[in-house]
This record gives C-alpha cells, structure tokens and sequence, in this order.
C-alpha cells in the first residue's frame, strides 16, 4: 500500500482529498511534519482560494522546500488546483504578482471568459502517453472551480534525454493547462477528488506510479 502525504499548510480540501485517496486504497496522513513529508511515497499539494495567500501558507511551512528536495531526489509530487498553480514561477490577481515556487516557468492570470469562475464538468485533451489519464475516454469530464490559470506553457521541450512534460488542456473561454506530467512532478487544474469516478481512476493512475 503506497504512503502519501497530504501537505497541510493551511490551505485545500484537506479532508475530501485524504478520503478520495484512500478510497483507492493509499495509506493517507494530513500532515504538516518536513520528515513524514519527505519519507513517504507520495506528497500531494491541495490549494483553494488565492495564489497569495497560498503561496504565504507554503512558505511558512516550508512547503517550498518540501517540494524541492522531493524533486531532488525524484520522489513524486501531485499538485492540485491552486497547488499547481504555485508551482509555476509567478501568479498575478488584480494586477499584484506574487512569486511562486518555479518549478515550471509560466504565469497563473486570469482566463479570458465570458463567465468566471469557471466552475463544473469539463472535458481535457490529453497526451495520448499521458499517465494520469491511462484508461480514460476523451468524454471524460472533470470538475473544476477557478478563475486563474495557466494561458501559455512556456517550458521548451528539453531536446536531450529527459522526455518532454506531457502537458493536458481545456477550454472555458480560451485553452489553459488543465494538467502536467513531468518527471516525479504531476498536476492537475481540476480537483480529482471531487470528479467521482473520473477522478478516482485518476488518482489510482498516479498511485501506480509511485
């Protein structure tokens, strides 16, 4: 049974998102321990609410620091929702850049839609390699509540021998990431813990390949 992690620094949906886990059979903590953090499995990265006070709550936790020695030593890491969006470099709300954690270059701005947030079901267009989405039809919908994203993935392919990030996309007014893929490092706009059935294969994947 694969040990995760669920990064508790004050921000998500901490409790749905340990349940959602072990429904697909994962040995879940909430906790905030660097130790428990770093040794287990599998660290998942929640986050609602505003790219700032996100971002303030990481740090304060050294949440940024969990994250990078993770990488460092290639143990995986999932992001969800405005816990993906801190891994990019910056995030601006209203004007107001706020530095992010730079995993991945990239700004999180708000989308160009007609209605915001963008909130309910929604298909993505997936790599075809894709590892998250392994066993799931293209008509598969997933849930998502924000009105911030991901407009330009700006990572240029590597060229050498670490494969290129395998990055998903959808559409509320304008294409924006919905998903990435890369390495040890996996994200995911949506919430999978509340996309039912979708989500569960989802998070089952990612357990896999731990």
């Amino acid at each position: 049974m694969a040990r995760v992690v669920v990064l508790d620094y004050g921000s998500g949906n901490l409790r749905s998102a340990e349940r959602a886990l072990q429904r697909v059979g994962a040995d879940v903590e909430v906790t905030s321990d660097h130790r428990a953090a770093m040794e287990a499995d599998g660290l998942v990265v929640p986050g609602v609410g505003a790219f700032a006070a996100c971002m303030r709550g990481l740090l304060a936790a050294g949440g940024d620091k969990i994250i990078d020695h993770r990488l460092a030593g290639d143990r995986p890491v999932l992001g969800i929702c405005v816990g993906m969006q801190v891994l990019f470099d910056r995030g601006v709300e209203h004007g107001v850049p706020t530095e992010g954690c730079g995993q991945w270059p990239g700004v999180v701005e708000r989308i160009e839609a007609d209605v915001l947030p963008h909130m309910g079901w929604n298909t993505v267009t997936a790599p075809q390699d894709s590892i998250l989405f392994a066993g799931l039809d293209p008509e598969t919908r997933f849930y998502f509540v924000h009105s911030f994203g991901v407009r330009k993935w700006e990572m240029p392919d590597s060229g050498g021998a670490l494969p290129a990030p395998l990055v998903t996309w959808a559409e509320h007014g304008e294409p924006f990431v919905a998903a990435v893929e890369n390495g040890a490092l996996s994200a995911t706009q949506f919430h999978p813990e509340k996309s039912g059935e979708a989500g569960a294969v989802l998070l089952r994947n990612w357990l896999g390949s731990l």
